[in-house]
């Protein structure tokens, strides 16, 4: 889907997990994120460090979005 996406011209940013997986569908944008079972938070933070992390990761997220890529790339956090 990712890759139907971005050929429509519309960049598409892929969180996960799993990095290899997205990989492996050819992803060309993506964003790890923190576990399998809380991909976008840590429930075991401090209510304040959660929103803290959740943003940070949506800010890696919009400057995925806004970065030319030829191919796929990763964006370490």
């Amino acid at each position: 889907m990712v890759k139907e996406i971005e050929r429509a011209g519309l960049p598409v940013v892929h969180m996960c997990t799993v990095v290899p997986i997205s990989l492996t569908v050819g992803a060309n944008r993506i964003v790890p994120t923190i576990a399998i079972p809380h991909p976008l938070g840590n429930p075991s933070l401090e209510k304040k460090e959660e929103k803290a992390l959740r943003r940070k990761l949506v800010e890696k997220a919009l400057t995925a979005l806004e970065t030319e890529v030829e191919g796929q790339k990763v964006f370490e956090n």
